[in-house]
């Protein structure tokens, strides 16, 4: 099963997709004779939807810059993995928030063991400055294709134990990525992320390049 979809335009379109007759999913090109969809108005889980249940080998799109990146696929847990991690020695990490974000941090009653310490579970709630949760953010563990991505509540658990020094990359459209590093200390922190002015004013179109990512066996 893959665990992630990496999209990506090798050959941007010059087409100018304000003179496309308008479809459902986006609008027709003449010029190619096919639908291009506008992924500009989907959400990552929309977009993850799109490319895990379609043959999308011939699909050509438009899209916001910062959409052409990794999309973390969320992992299914049954209800009795969920109870079992539940029942573990956890420490509830953080609690990010864009532009003027407040991570917070717990841990459990446990005395902490050397080996807690490399064995974290990491879950948290995404909000704005307003303290809105934002749905599908994405949440990655840096160099590999692990992640995870907040519900409508903008809450997430991240689907495998993290230990001290993992850095965990946090997007969302409209601002900055930021990244975390992991440090295993139950403290308060406050993680800020800037608005990216220039979000809306780039927007690439062309035919798609999907990659489906695989978490890798080994430990």
């Amino acid at each position: 099963m893959n665990n992630a979809i990496k999209l990506n335009i090798k050959s941007p379109c010059s087409e100018d997709f304000k003179q496309f007759k308008p479809t459902t999913k986006g609008g027709f090109c003449n010029t190619c004779t096919k639908e291009v969809i506008d992924f500009s108005k989907m959400n990552s889980e929309e977009i993850i939807n799109y490319f895990n249940t379609k043959n999308t080998s011939n699909t050509c799109g438009r899209f916001k810059a910062e959409q052409l990146t990794t999309h973390p696929i969320p992992v299914k847990r049954s209800r009795l993995s969920w109870l079992t991690g539940i029942g573990l020695a956890c420490l509830s990490f953080f609690s990010i928030v864009t532009a003027n974000a407040q991570v917070k941090t717990t841990k459990n009653n446990t005395t902490q063991s050397a080996s807690s310490k490399e064995n974290l579970t990491v879950k948290g709630t995404i909000v704005d400055q307003y303290g809105l949760p934002l749905p599908s953010a994405n949440i990655l563990l840096e160099g590999t294709s692990i992640g995870a991505t907040t519900d409508f509540d903008g809450n997430f658990e991240f689907p495998q134990k993290l230990k001290r020094g993992d850095i965990l990359q946090i997007s969302y459209v409209g601002y900055e990525p930021k990244k975390v590093v992991i440090d295993g200390k139950p403290k308060d922190q406050t993680i800020q992320l800037n608005i990216d002015m220039n979000v809306g004013s780039l927007i690439m179109m062309g035919k798609v390049s999907s990659k489906k990512l695989y978490k890798s066996k080994k430990d």
